[in-house]
C-alpha cells in the first residue's frame, strides 16, 4: 500500500524559478528511501511539499491518506501528527534537558504525563540515549544531539520519518551511526523513512531504494540503488 503518492506535481516559485517538473512518485508503506541529487536539484523542495511547508503549483500530493495540496493552513497539524521531521541543525531547546526536549513533542498534542514518560523513554531507548535524560544539549556531542532530535521526531510513533540532510553536520563515523539508528527505527517500528542526503558512502553502504532528482525531475528510482548521480 502506498503511503505517499505524487501525481503530475510541479512547483514554481513566485520569482519564476521552477524547482520541480511533473513529479510522479509512489512510496510504499514501510519503505526506506534515499533522495539524492545535486545542490538546487529540487530534493529539499520535494520534502517541503510532503510536510506542507510549501504547496505545489500543480498536481496531487497524498501523504498518509491526506490530500496535502488542498490542506488548509489550519489543518496542517493533522498531517504533521503523522510525520516525524529531522533537520540538519537539530533544532533542540537549549534550556531543556534531553528528556524535556523529547517530551515537548508530546506536550504539544496534550498527552498525559504518564503517556509522555512511557513514550519518551521508549524513543530514547531506540536511539541509545536513555542514560542521558538529564543532560542539556550543550553537554552532548553533535551525534548525540541528532539522536535527541530523532527521538523527538519519533516519540509519537509517526507513520513517516522525513530526514533532510540529517548527517550534514557530522563526521563520517558519526554519520553512519545516525543512519543505523534511522534504519533500526524503520526495521523495528515499521516507520516509512525518507532521507535526503549528499553522503555517497552511506547510500552505497545501506543499499536501500534510491530516488535521484536532477534539474527538478526524477531521473532514477532504483529498488536497491547506489549513489550514481553523475550517470543519472
Amino acid at each position: 500500500m502506498d503511503i505517499i503518492r505524487l501525481k503530475n506535481v510541479k512547483k514554481q516559485y513566485k520569482n519564476g524559478t521552477t524547482a520541480l517538473y511533473d513529479i510522479n512518485l509512489s512510496i510504499a508503506k514501510g519503505s526506506f528511501v534515499f533522495i539524492i541529487g545535486g545542490s538546487g536539484s529540487g530534493k529539499s523542495t520535494l520534502m517541503k511539499l510532503l510536510y506542507r511547508e510549501e504547496k505545489p503549483t500543480h498536481g496531487q500530493i497524498i501523504v498518509g491518506g491526506i490530500n496535502v495540496a488542498k490542506l488548509r493552513n489550519s489543518k496542517v497539524y493533522k498531517l504533521r501528527r503523522n510525520l516525524g521531521i529531522v533537520f540538519q541543525d537539530y533544532k533542540l531547546l537549549p534550556k531543556r534537558t534531553v528528556y524535556e526536549n523529547v517530551a515537548f513533542a508530546m506536550e504539544v498534542i496534550g498527552a498525559t504525563k504518564q503517556e509522555t514518560r512511557v513514550k519518551v523513554l521508549k524513543a530514547l531507548e531506540i536511539v541509545g540515549l536513555k542514560n542521558k535524560i538529564h543532560s542539556y544539549p550543550d553537554q552532548l556531542s553533535g551525534g548525540e544531539q541528532q539522536r535527541v532530535a530523532i527521538a523527538r521526531a519519533i516519540v509519537n510513533n509517526p507513520k513517516m520519518l522525513l530526514c533532510d540532510e540529517p548527517t550534514g553536520n557530522l563526521d563520517p563515523e558519526m554519520s553512519m551511526e545516525i543512519m543505523r539508528v534511522i534504519e533500526k527505527i524503520n526495521d523495528e517500528w515499521g516507520t516509512t523513512v525518507l532521507v535526503v542526503t549528499h553522503d555517497e558512502r552511506i547510500v552505497n553502504a545501506l543499499k536501500k531504494q534510491v530516488i535521484t532528482i536532477k534539474d527538478g525531475r526524477i531521473v532514477n528510482n532504483k529498488e536497491k540503488g547506489t549513489y550514481d548521480y553523475e550517470n543519472a
